[in-house]
């Protein structure tokens, strides 16, 4: 299938580890040039060899999505090169282990360092797209949300911020003068994603006999995802097969989430 995504340039953020470095790949398969974000200079710069490799160009940022400054930088570096950007994938995120199984023992700098970190995150790099996108009427922005969410589940600083996210694509979504001019805004809700050096692989790592049994207990298709899987949703919804889809959330979760 012809997706149309030749040419375009991507920013992933979050880019590369895990689900950000998998759309960002799968992305370059694509024919987009792709620039990423993160924090470890080391992975970012062999992410973009990996993407260059692939006969695209590539530019990689350390940045830390918390600080203004450094935002400004990713996008100084993306337009420099560019000129504008057509893809904004809003990968990254986190703190769904932080604080502390009691609530009210959780500090409260917890809620709010979990919510700059993933909903206030997609809003600074989201604001700083849509003028461009706006200017060549097109554009895709797509948040990696969580299906903890859309769902109950999780510790509650952390879904409060994914359901943010999801909230915040769609509002945008539903405004008429940002989708006619040919910007879309879509939510993509992983469930448990198998991620190296992560979460979900300590846990497996820890106790692999009783990690197989909860697997088998608790996911339909007997394992987590991986980042190929979710990522190939994302390209979907980046390419010009998708016009149709805005405001969406979409779970990938092998059919671990319970709500419609």
């Amino acid at each position: 299938m012809e997706l149309g995504l030749k040419g375009k340039s991507a920013l992933v953020t979050g880019g590369s580890h895990g689900i950000g470095r998998a759309i960002s790949l799968a992305l370059a398969d694509e024919g987009c040039n792709i620039a990423i974000c993160a924090r470890n200079k080391e992975r970012v710069e062999k992410t973009v060899e990996e993407i260059k490799n692939k006969g695209v160009e590539s530019i990689g940022i350390c940045a830390d999505a918390t600080v203004l400054p450094d935002i400004e930088n990713v996008f100084k570096a993306v337009i420099g090169r560019w000129a504008t950007v057509h893809i904004l994938v809003n990968n990254v995120g986190g703190g769904g282990r932080w604080g502390r199984e009691s609530v009210e023992e959780t500090p409260e700098h917890v809620w709010s360092d979990v919510y700059d970190k993933n909903a206030l995150a997609a809003i600074r790099f989201t604001m700083r797209a849509i003028p461009h996108m706006r200017k060549q009427k097109w554009g895709r922005v797509v948040t990696v949300s969580s299906i903890v969410g859309r769902e109950s589940g999780g510790r509650p600083w952390y879904s409060m911020a994914k359901a943010a996210e999801i909230s915040l694509m769609k509002t945008l979504a539903a405004n008429p003068s940002l989708s006619r001019d040919g910007l879309t805004f879509n939510t993509i809700a992983p469930g448990a994603i198998m991620i190296p050096d992560t979460g979900w692989d300590d846990e497996r790592k820890k106790n692999p006999e009783e990690f197989g049994k909860m697997a088998d207990r608790n996911f339909p298709l007997g394992r987590p995802g991986t980042p190929e899987e979710v990522a190939g949703l994302a390209v979907f919804i980046c390419s010009g097969r998708a016009g149709l889809l805005n405001g969406a959330t979409i779970p990938i979760d092998g059919g671990e989430g319970r709500s419609y």
